[in-house]
């Protein structure tokens, strides 16, 4: 008897079981993968507040520098080279 049960069992396994595994985990995968409205709406709600922020410090910066000509803005010295080529811009 028990050289009949296990090779069905072992066939089991391999055509019900594991298939069964591999879809619920790809499953699994591609829902927590995506984004949500409200991940996104918080997102630009991030950008927007970082862009301010940092228009707020440029302006605060700009004052100091024309109150003290010896200060040196902080932002000057480490912005970042753009990504985009500015010179073909239309």
């Amino acid at each position: 008897m028990e050289e009949v049960l296990l090779p069905i069992v072992i066939v089991g396994m391999l055509f019900i079981g594991l298939p069964w595994v591999i879809m619920h985990y790809i499953t699994r995968w591609k829902t927590a993968a995506t984004i949500t409205g409200e991940d996104e709406k918080l997102l630009d709600e991030l950008y927007f507040t970082a862009r301010q922020l940092e228009e707020r410090l440029l302006t605060v910066e700009r004052i100091i520098a024309a109150d003290n000509p010896d200060f040196r803005p902080v932002s000057a010295s480490r912005q970042e080279p753009s990504p985009f080529d500015i010179s073909r811009r239309n």
